[in-house]
């Protein structure tokens, strides 16, 4: 069973957004310590109790503290970017950290209206052609660009012995098949998406045409997860961390009234409940084993955000030392 971890960098109660960056790197940490796969950086833009916004720095940073476990952006925003930028930077890290860096990359604007104009003058067009920036992204990560063409004789340098392993993020049956097409491994986020996610994955596999002879479709699912020591223990805590993020919510448009929410906004507390993973470490390996069956994922990854860091510590570390071999 591989398990991997997919981090935000929230700013937790009483937090600053450097001791929240602090928290990242603690986490990256451990979980290397306790076996597991991979640990994965959002990016978000101005976005209330986020500190992520540039993941690529974070990499650097978690890299030169941690040994092993694999590195990633979940997903870098190629959108807003130039693909061959992507490529340098990602390269880059490859270089520093061989063997060990993933690139995600996603569509999503990451932030509000504001901070997307201000990061890209044209994203709705750039997220139409998607298609075209993935694949020229992944002839600069390739080095590969077939000639003639403009870029033939251009490298995102530096080359690294081992290229980072690209990677196409989504929640629908459109990001599958553009994986599929390009031969990408995909993470489909269930922690956020409505769509069926058995329907999505499989056609992902049957349409998956290999970018290398020897590169097979690889799945990920991303699935959100509160455990603790006991079960009502566990629901306590995924209830408090579901409140407090709608209060930052509405501490964006309605700072004063922050922590007087409304019945509507409690029952949306409550749906949100509904889509997690939340229990003791025997309940939540039970059902992260289930999702790998239905899914037939290669692997899950784990998104979990509460009130508090040693809350979010003690649940990855409960599940791991559930289901894992740590060092």
């Amino acid at each position: 069973m591989k398990l991997s971890i997919l981090d935000q960098s929230p700013i937790a109660s009483g937090q600053t957004a450097g001791e929240a960056l602090q928290e990242s790197v603690k986490l990256a940490q451990m979980a290397e310590r306790l076996g597991y796969t991979r640990y994965w950086l959002t990016e978000h833009h101005d976005l209330e109790g986020i500190a992520g916004s540039v993941p690529e720095i974070m990499l650097s940073y978690v890299g030169a503290l941690t040994q092993s476990i694999r590195l990633g952006t979940g997903a870098v925003l190629l959108p807003h970017y130039k693909p061959y930028k992507v490529a340098e930077t990602h390269n880059m890290l490859a270089t520093l950290f061989p063997g060990r860096i993933d690139v995600g990359i996603g569509r999503a604007p990451g932030g509000s209206a504001e901070a997307t104009n201000v990061l890209s003058d044209n994203f709705l067009q750039n997220v139409g052609k998607m298609p075209e920036l993935t694949r020229e992204l992944l002839h600069f990560l390739d080095d590969d660009y077939p000639s003639p063409n403009k870029y033939s004789d251009l490298s995102a340098s530096p080359v690294p012995d081992v290229s980072p392993t690209p990677w196409l993020l989504g929640t629908s049956k459109k990001s599958g098949l553009l994986a599929a097409e390009y031969g990408m491994a995909y993470p489909f986020a269930q922690f956020m998406s409505d769509d069926n996610g058995q329907d999505v994955i499989q056609q992902y596999r049957d349409e998956f045409t290999p970018r290398k002879s020897d590169q097979p479709a690889h799945v990920i699912v991303a699935v959100s997860v509160v455990c603790a020591t006991t079960s009502a223990k566990a629901s306590e805590i995924a209830k408090d961390a579901c409140l407090w993020s709608l209060q930052k919510e509405k501490a964006e448009t309605d700072p004063l009234k922050k922590e007087f929410l409304t019945h509507e906004e409690k029952q949306k507390a409550e749906t949100m409940q509904e889509k997690m993973i939340i229990g003791h470490p025997q309940e939540v390996a039970q059902q992260l084993l289930e999702v790998k069956e239905k899914y037939q994922a290669d692997e899950i990854m784990i998104i979990t955000t509460t009130r508090y860091p040693l809350e979010r510590q003690q649940s990855y570390r409960l599940i791991a030392e559930e289901m894992l071999d740590g060092l």
